[in-house]
């Protein structure tokens, strides 16, 4: 397949459904949530996909990768508020555990990309 855009690429579609996941979960926060954990989480949630898309579009290689590893810190951010909202009794194992899951996922497609594109200024 070729690649016409950041809506070709699986790592972003992915990250997509990840920022849907955590849309759906915190939909039953209660609402004095609204601006703490729910916020957070999507806010973490979205920027991912956001990243890698606003990467795409630099047009240069070095601010593709920079955008990439943003990306990478969301995740990273957003794994860290899920396991917490577990912990107080936000959310349930199970479906904490799907988000932890595809944050795994694209965690690396997010890695591999970044190392594709890291060769390819380096050849």
């Amino acid at each position: 397949m070729d690649i016409q855009s950041y809506r070709d690429l699986r790592v972003w579609r992915e990250a997509m459904e990840l920022a849907e996941g955590c849309y759906r979960l915190t939909g039953g926060f209660p609402k004095d949530e609204l601006f703490g954990m729910t916020a957070q989480i999507r806010r973490a949630g979205v920027s991912i996909p956001a990243n890698i898309a606003e990467g795409y579009g630099r047009g240069s290689a070095g601010a593709y990768v920079h955008f990439l590893k943003v990306a990478q810190g969301s995740l990273k951010e957003l794994e860290t508020h899920l396991l917490l909202a577990e912990r107080v009794g936000l959310a349930e194992g199970a479906a904490i555990t799907s988000l932890l899951e595809a944050c795994d996922s694209v965690g690396k497609m997010l890695r591999s990309l970044i190392r594709a594109i890291e060769r390819g200024q380096n050849a």
